[in-house]
């Protein structure tokens, strides 16, 4: 969590707008560096501003400006119901911050092995970044950015925390994309629509011709 907190203070310093949403997660403040003035959590249980299904996010469409979803997408029964949900409520160009675990890291591989599948964070459906960005590519969103981080096995004992922290220098540089836990950073893009008309035929005026006069002609029209 401290390093997830890092990664997303820096990414949503800078994000303006009006309202900025967290889904899920309410212990830990992501929108604490935001200076979005309305920033609201929203979440099934627990000390949340708005108790709702994540699948009927009861905001209207185009009206938020950024949204932080923390491990939920892995905990959830219908993940792809969610992100439509949230591209609805999105603004065009709204930012979405989304932190999952991966499966592809000595996380995923501890869960895979682990005997307590129905303790957390063994209990979820870690999705891998390259099914994420197809889904997100699918709801016309655009990756921003991303970030790798907690190379280090997940351990209970802080002895062990400290001797294997050389791991994460060793991964950011060698194994990058095997980090724990993944940030993803995407933007809504909603598509121009441009009326292209028929090339409709129309008739032109003629050109007036200019014909010659003789002098003759010219001395009888004087009065």
């Amino acid at each position: 969590m401290a390093w997830e907190q890092a990664k997303v203070d820096a990414l949503v310093t800078d994000l303006f707008g009006y309202n900025a949403l967290q889904l899920g997660l309410p212990e830990c403040n992501l929108l604490a560096q935001n200076r979005i003035p309305l920033r609201q959590f929203a979440g099934k249980s627990g000390r949340v501003d708005v108790l709702c299904d994540f699948r009927e996010l009861p905001f209207a469409a185009n009206s938020i400006d950024l949204v932080v979803m923390p491990h939920v997408l892995e905990f959830h029964e219908d993940p792809h119901q969610m992100l439509r949900e949230v591209e609805r409520i999105l603004i065009p160009e709204g930012q979405l911050v989304i932190t999952g675990f991966n499966p592809l890291s000595l996380w995923g591989l501890r869960q895979r092995l682990t005997r307590s599948q129905n303790e957390f964070p063994a209990n979820g459906d870690y999705i891998s970044v390259l099914r994420l960005k197809d889904w997100l590519q699918l709801l016309s969103f655009d990756l921003d950015r991303g970030n790798f981080g907690c190379y280090v096995p997940p351990c209970t004992q802080e002895s062990w925390l400290k001797r294997l922290h050389f791991m994460e220098a060793a991964g950011d540089r060698w194994w990058s994309f095997a980090g724990g836990v993944y940030l993803l950073r995407a933007v809504k893009r909603v598509r121009g629509m441009r009326l292209i008309l028929p090339p409709w035929k129309q008739k032109k005026s003629p050109r007036k011709a200019l014909t010659a006069i003789t002098q003759k002609e010219i001395e009888n029209r004087e009065p």
